[in-house]
């Protein structure tokens, strides 16, 4: 019986999970949403963006002069744009 409530407790916390957000094979967002293209300094590369698991950030690709590397996605003002779990975001540093 503990094992079932376990169990049930389990399955009912996996439905509040986010879903994940849709991804190009090279792991891009397929549509970057609006409030990050709000908020986002208009200077960086919106059409490659990545969510970062590991820090919940927003991260883009910069084609360099001499390498293509990926850097923290930033607001007008500089902060790093982030989202947070309920689908809200914040801008940190």
């Amino acid at each position: 019986m503990k094992h079932l409530l376990v169990l049930g407790g389990l399955l009912a916390l996996a439905g509040c999970a986010a879903p994940m957000p849709e991804t190009t094979v090279d792991g891009f967002l397929m549509d970057v949403p609006e409030s990050v293209i709000a908020l986002a300094d208009p200077s960086q590369n919106l059409s490659a963006v990545q969510l970062n698991p590991a820090d919940g950030c927003y991260w883009y690709q910069h084609e360099g002069p001499v390498e293509t590397t990926m850097l923290p996605l930033r607001a007008t003002d500089g902060r790093v744009i982030c989202a947070q779990s309920q689908g809200q975001l914040e801008t940190a540093m």
